[in-house]
């Protein structure tokens, strides 16, 4: 499968060659359920042929990096001491990931962080990021695919959300705003007018990717789309979200009172029913090409970097 899979030209914007391009059949049956052997096959695919064509020869690649990072080396035990505080928060309520459990997740997951922040030393580890390699450790149970499956979302498909500076995320955020004030536009006056920021209600959604946020198989189908389509899947969620919930929204008197909202609106029946979900992204926020995307990105960017 993985020789069907090539890089997207086509798509204007931050996500070109960022995502792939899948055979038609697949492509066809990402946004209906996947059975979980399936979907760690599709896993195994993407992994792969994100890799470097140099780096996929090296198929111990985490290991050697493992192995660069010694238990006394400063590196490690500064790096440590950040994720662990972190790992014990990474589902406490999955028993895979409970100290008790053996094996344990947690060792695999710290292996794929530790791994991960020497491979890419600008980003080394970030918030959130504990979430979604969790969440991929649990997809392929396999530290390696999960190493490479990471480094596509952080490295290639979501560039700088994850760095100090989270630009990228920050960024994102704001063409949210854009987005709504033109498609919902009730909702984007009803913001200003009580002076919401967008990172006080959307920066989880965003950050964790919606681990933690949606149910665990609406959040599954997310990312099938995810890795297929690009970031712009992010913005399809989040708009139908906030489309489906404008009347409730619209309610909100207070920025406390829209904060609440915005948690409210995650949770319910509309979720849960993940196939009826991923149909609705894809028709209520009506089109959004990346062209558009990455026109918004580009004036979002320059007007946070103008303000510092």
């Amino acid at each position: 499968m993985a020789g069907g899979l090539v890089p997207r030209k086509e798509e204007a914007g931050r996500d070109a060659s960022r995502t792939l391009q899948w055979p038609r059949e697949v492509s066809s049956v990402l946004s209906a359920q996947l059975c979980p052997f399936l979907r760690g096959v599709l896993a195994h695919s993407v992994s792969f042929c994100f890799g470097s064509s140099s780096l996929r020869k090296q198929p111990k690649i985490l290991c050697a990096f493992l192995s660069t990072c010694h238990p006394g080396s400063p590196r490690r035990v500064t790096s440590a001491r950040r994720e662990v505080r972190d790992l014990n928060r990474t589902f406490p309520d999955n028993v895979k990931f409970r100290k008790t459990t053996e094996p344990c997740l947690q060792e695999t997951l710290y292996n794929v962080l530790l791994a991960y922040g020497h491979h890419n030393q600008a980003v080394g580890f970030c918030q959130g990021m504990n979430f979604i390699a969790g969440y991929l450790i649990l997809i392929t149970n396999n530290e390696e695919e999960s190493f490479w499956l990471l480094d596509a979302l952080v490295g290639r498909i979501l560039p700088d959300y994850y760095t100090p500076a989270m630009l990228g995320l920050k960024t994102d955020q704001e063409v949210l705003g854009e987005l709504v004030r033109a498609k919902l536009p009730a909702v984007g006056a009803l913001m200003e007018q009580l002076g919401v920021l967008w990172t006080l209600v959307v920066s989880r959604w965003f950050i964790c990717l919606f681990v933690d946020v949606l149910p665990v198989e609406t959040v599954l189908r997310i990312w099938d789309c995810l890795f297929n389509e690009g970031s712009k899947i992010i913005f399809r969620v989040a708009l139908t979200l906030i489309k489906q919930h404008q009347e409730f929204i619209l309610e909100a008197t207070s920025i406390p009172d829209i904060c609440d909202k915005f948690k409210q609106i995650t949770k319910g029946s509309f979720v849960m029913e993940c196939h009826t979900f991923m149909q609705k992204i894809f028709s209520e926020p009506g089109s959004l090409s990346m062209a558009t995307v990455a026109k918004l990105r580009e004036s979002c960017r320059a007007r946070l970097l103008a303000q510092g």
